[in-house]
């Protein structure tokens, strides 16, 4: 990919995972399983938030650790393109890969809504309005960096095995 093409790749995933953070962030302050769990006492209610929580911790350190990297190449006087496509790789592989497949499965993507306008993602578990507000509205970053980085999910080390067998 060409530089120019990575360092603005790189800025906008950057402002994007800042979006996230600033909106994860708040929600993970604010929120306690007692108080998601409310007056809904069923099993299955705290081990959806349970699950929830910590999927959510992991996407707001992933994302964390992101912004730090990218800010770091950014701020070089050169800006070196095969790290920047290192991070944007990692990027993609652990952040829009933490959203869209959580390990508790709380919720999930089901395409065949995405082309409906209707909220793609959809819950294990019925959450209330918060929980599910911040999974929807973190959701759409998420796409959007999925769809602008979908070039390292695949192209890219299929790239770097053939750099290496030369």
């Amino acid at each position: 990919m060409p530089s120019t093409n990575v360092k603005g790749l790189t800025e906008t995933t950057r402002e994007k995972l800042k979006d996230a953070v600033a909106q994860l962030e708040p929600f993970l302050n604010n929120h306690v399983l007692s108080g998601l769990i409310g007056e809904d006492d069923g099993e299955g209610a705290e081990l959806f938030y349970r699950g929830l929580l910590s999927d959510l911790r992991h996407l707001l350190v992933f994302s964390e650790v992101a912004v730090e990297k990218t800010g770091v190449l950014l701020r070089r006087p050169n800006f070196d393109t095969e790290q920047g496509d290192r991070v944007l790789y990692e990027v993609y592989h652990h952040c829009v890969n933490a959203f869209f497949y959580p390990k508790n499965e709380c919720y999930s993507e089901d395409g065949r809504y995405a082309y409906t306008g209707q909220d793609a993602i959809r819950f294990r578990y019925k959450p209330v309005r918060t929980a599910r507000d911040i999974v929807l509205s973190v959701s759409k970053i998420y796409e959007e960096l999925r769809d602008d980085l979908s070039y390292y999910e695949s192209d890219y080390m299929t790239q770097r095995r053939m750099q290496g067998q030369k």
